[in-house]
């Protein structure tokens, strides 16, 4: 039934115009297309949107994940953007062991809140 599905991430936001700007400072992220209570974001590899909420997410799980080729580097360059990491393992990277096969054997991952609270990963793929 959903065989040719096209995977789209979902985030909520209680401030959209305040998310707007916090992915635009903090990541540099400029929405692709927009409409009311609506910003979508893609990129060759993927997509996600954050839309106006009444919900709030408790942030108690990763909501979000984007992988990067240099974890030390992402995570310093963020860092100098005014993101703040979850304090999780050796300055805030953790290494992850198994994965899935056809990833690798396992990865490294850091781990930041947006402005709205959602939990978003970094992860760097350990072939």
């Amino acid at each position: 039934m959903l065989t040719n599905l096209r995977f789209e991430a979902r985030l909520p936001t209680q401030d959209l115009d305040r998310a707007r700007r916090w992915y635009r400072e903090k990541l540099g992220l400029e929405p692709s297309e927009e409409r009311e209570g609506g910003l979508r974001y893609e990129s060759p590899s993927g997509v996600f949107c954050l839309y106006a909420s009444a919900g709030v997410s408790d942030g108690s799980f990763t909501q979000a994940g984007f992988y990067v080729d240099d974890l030390e580097a992402t995570v310093a360059g963020l860092r100098e953007r005014g993101v703040v990491f979850e304090d999780y393992g050796d300055d805030g990277i953790v290494e992850v062991r198994g994965n899935y096969p056809s990833k690798g054997s396992g990865e490294r991952a850091a781990w930041f809140r947006d402005s709205e609270g959602n939990l978003i990963g970094l992860g760097q793929i350990v072939p």
